[in-house]
């Protein structure tokens, strides 16, 4: 019973965790193409609308990716399947670094690009914005892409 637990866990924080990887892969091999082909303005509104939308929209996402995580990590190591634990608390870890990526980097320029698309008024430096924002969305990609990995080995190791 408590390994059916960690697995529905673990998947719970796999499909999850899986809509932010898709966000960010999207963005990656998409979106930043898209955005170095319109000017600044059509970019800002571009991104500024995205995020408008997405930041409202996925927190409760992300949130419960990690929690799942978490919440994983913790029955996997109460129940001793250490493997699984140590697995899910990469997951953990990837996640956290994932996460203050985003407060540190991408959430204050969400914020100036959404101003920016809902205000029509476009920053003078539109172009460096989203080039910082870019700057860190493949390495965003890795770190989703090892916690869904590192949660599917706990699902496997449970």
């Amino acid at each position: 019973m408590l390994t059916t637990i960690i697995q529905l866990l673990a998947i719970a924080a796999v499909l999850t965790n899986a809509i932010v990887y898709g966000t960010d892969t999207l963005a990656a091999m998409v979106m930043r193409s898209v955005h170095a082909k319109l000017d600044d303005r059509a970019m800002t509104i571009n991104a500024g609308w995205g995020h408008f939308f997405a930041d409202k929209r996925m927190p409760i996402v992300g949130i419960s990716g990690v929690v799942t995580a978490v919440a994983t990590t913790i029955i996997a190591a109460i129940g001793g399947h250490f493997a699984a634990a140590i697995a899910a608390g990469i997951a953990v870890a990837a996640l956290l670094t994932w996460l203050a990526i985003y407060v540190r980097v991408a959430k204050p320029i969400n914020a100036i690009q959404t101003a920016a698309a809902t205000s029509g008024i476009i920053p003078p430096n539109a172009r460096a914005l989203q080039d910082k924002w870019d700057s860190v969305v493949n390495g965003r990609v890795a770190l989703q892409f090892t916690a869904i990995a590192a949660l599917c080995a706990a699902i496997a190791l449970a």
